[in-house]
């Protein structure tokens, strides 16, 4: 039986996050979760912040009305309350871009330190289990979805997984809570409520603790993947992108590739494709040219093959602005690229006292004269010779004295009176030190 005091246990170690959020689309479970942080919160004395984050799928025409209905009941409890739009058409529509939108938008919004929690429950995780035994998963996905996990900089909770959905409704009707009835919950061509509504009931008629067992039987897969799970090192691109190298997926067997990969991509707690989209993947990495860029994109991440790695493609917030100043020893932090600061340097660019320089970034068409080269040569060539993959070279920080480029971030020193001698006259002298961020 469900019950308020229940949170209390299962949220004894939670307090530790400095922030929470709830997945809230205004059905029964996510309601009861809701409901009931918010009453356990009003329990403590110094709990974490809490807001509600409701994703709209704009797949129902009334969307804006759960929208709105959720706004309501977040201002009744006073949870803040944030609303993200996603287009799930233009990732092929369907539960599984849907799911994908909805955990992009999660990662993008957590911060580190920070916790998810979202409102599955046995019966989801039943479920789970059943669609992906019948679309063959091997024993990772049968595993299930566990009650924590990584997700992005924060963490996913799921404290529900040991209640029904009995337990859940019978919980909203004891307290009179608010909640949506999906109208696409009783349409059994979706494969998820086929099995809801006329598949499980007749399992639970002859094994009424099917749930349990099956559940059980998840928990033994989830042990027997961890044992199964291969090692595996990764390499990092010159801007700090993870990757595999592509040796371990083009040199083995294909069966041994896919375990390597599914392994990475549960190692960063992100979702496994199906076996046909990771099987078409591999297939481009063995059979593509040197010179190209197989890719597998899914809604929540996209993986991309780069010189002899594949990499896990940074999201990005948002655009570089058009320049920025900067002064010795004053870090700049600008979404989408990273932070930025000019350190002290024995042989570095000398700068007068008070005097600063400006950021810029690729436009297209920029030449850049290396030291110790004699001549100039292009922007872009010089990024490819310094391996920066494609997706970084126009976010690459510039360091400019008025129309003069003085180096590419900490990678390359162009030719500049502003790097005299080492003997030269005193003067404070200063690199350009760039950690890349894709946030």
């Amino acid at each position: 039986m469900l019950a308020e005091s229940v949170f209390d246990q299962l949220l004894a170690k939670r307090d530790i996050a400095n922030h929470w959020y709830v997945g809230f689309s205004g059905g029964v479970d996510s309601t009861v979760l809701l409901y009931s942080l918010v009453q356990w919160r009003r329990r403590q004395s110094a709990p974490p912040p809490l807001s509600a984050i409701h994703v709209n799928h704009g797949l129902s025409a009334q969307a804006p009305q759960w929208q709105e209905h959720c706004q309501r009941v977040c201002a009744q409890w006073e949870v803040p309350f944030l609303a993200e739009t996603v287009d799930v058409a233009s990732l092929g529509g369907g539960e599984a871009a849907a799911r994908d939108a909805r955990y992009a938008v999660f990662e993008s919004l957590l911060g580190a330190g920070q916790a998810l929690f979202l409102a599955h429950h046995l019966d989801d995780q039943v479920e789970t289990f059943f669609l992906r035994l019948l679309r063959g998963a091997g024993i990772e996905g049968l595993a299930g979805m566990p009650a924590s996990r990584p997700l992005g900089r924060g963490r996913l909770v799921r404290p529900l997984l040991d209640y029904t959905r009995q337990d859940i409704a019978q919980f909203a009707q004891q307290h009179g809570l608010p909640f949506l009835e999906d109208p696409s919950n009783a349409n059994t061509d979706i494969d998820r409520n086929l099995l809801r509504q006329e598949v499980l009931p007749l399992l639970a008629r002859r094994w009424p603790a099917y749930r349990r067992t099956v559940s059980r039987a998840a928990s033994h897969m989830a042990d027997a993947a961890r044992e199964r799970a291969p090692a595996v090192p990764l390499v990092h691109s010159v801007t700090g992108d993870r990757g595999l190298a592509l040796a371990q997926l083009t040199q083995c067997e294909p069966s041994d590739a896919a375990l390597r990969l599914r392994a990475w991509l549960r190692q960063e707690a992100l979702p496994v494709p199906d076996q046909s989209a990771l099987r078409e993947f591999l297939r481009q990495l063995r059979g593509a040219a040197s010179s190209a860029t197989p890719q597998l994109a899914t809604g929540a991440y996209t993986l991309t093959r780069f010189a002899q790695a594949v990499y896990l493609q940074p999201v990005f917030s948002q655009p570089p602005p058009s320049a920025a100043p900067v002064m010795p020893d004053q870090p700049v932090s600008i979404p989408g690229v990273g932070r930025m600061v000019l350190a002290p340097c024995e042989h570095g660019i000398a700068l007068p006292a008070g005097q600063s320089l400006e950021l810029r970034w690729r436009q297209g068409g920029e030449t850049c004269r290396p030291r110790g080269r004699g001549g100039a040569t292009s922007l872009k060539k010089v990024l490819q010779e310094c391996a920066v993959p494609p997706w970084w070279r126009s976010r690459v920080p510039l360091l400019f004295a008025g129309d003069e480029l003085l180096c590419v971030a900490h990678l390359v020193q162009c030719e500049s009176a502003r790097v005299p001698p080492a003997d030269a006259a005193a003067m404070p002298r200063w690199r350009l030190l760039w950690e890349p961020s894709a946030r």
